[in-house]
């Protein structure tokens, strides 16, 4: 059988590991910038194996990121204040 690629590109991309606490959690993210996303960053939740492709325009969308890494809206809010900073 053979393989039908869609795509099959190496890219060198830029990691950020951060790590913080807030009041409520602790935070462990990697942070990848690449030109694949179209200005937008990939951020894996290292604790909970979730992950979502956000832009500053995800970071203000109501329930994005609760839905986007399956926490209520009090376990974000600090997440949201770290991605509005980082991406301003």
């Amino acid at each position: 059988m053979e393989r039908f690629f869609l795509y099959d590109d190496i890219e060198d991309t830029k990691t950020r590991f951060v790590a913080f606490t807030g009041e409520k959690l602790r935070y462990d993210l990697a942070i990848l910038q690449s030109t694949r996303f179209f200005g937008k960053v990939l951020v894996l939740d290292i604790q909970t194996n979730r992950f979502a492709i956000i832009g500053r325009d995800d970071v203000e969308e109501p329930g994005y990121l609760e839905q986007a890494f399956n926490r209520s809206f009090e376990e974000t809010v600090e997440l949201r204040e770290y991605l509005t900073e980082l991406m301003a």
